[in-house]
């Protein structure tokens, strides 16, 4: 499955400021990667896919759940439902969490 193109263009508008890095297709999805670390990938069919951090207390949010990959959780990744993430505040939310955890994990 093809990534969501029109949410790639949010991500993008988001990040406008900061090009930490570069973005690579990942996942069947659009990843922007910081530190050589995903931060965030616009997947197909909307949402988001999102890099560790406080994976417990996130999957408590509306909109979010345990990533599914292969038909096995992939505890750590979480992913948010195109709804979590439709206005750019909650999107800019969602990326500047993840490019901060980023930001802060040791750099490859």
């Amino acid at each position: 499955m093809a990534f969501d193109e029109e949410l790639a263009g949010r991500v993008r508008d988001v990040l406008a400021e900061q090009s930490d890095g570069p973005q690579k297709r990942m996942f069947g999805g659009l990843a922007w990667l910081v530190h050589g670390h995903i931060a965030v990938v616009a997947r197909g069919g909307g949402g988001l896919m999102v890099a560790r951090a406080d994976h417990a207390a996130i999957v408590t949010e509306p909109g979010t759940a345990t990533m599914m990959m292969r038909g096995r959780l992939s505890t750590g990744w979480t992913t948010a439902a195109e709804h979590a993430c439709a206005t750019r505040p909650d999107l800019a939310t969602w990326v500047r969490r993840r490019r901060t955890y980023a930001l802060t994990s040791p750099g490859r």
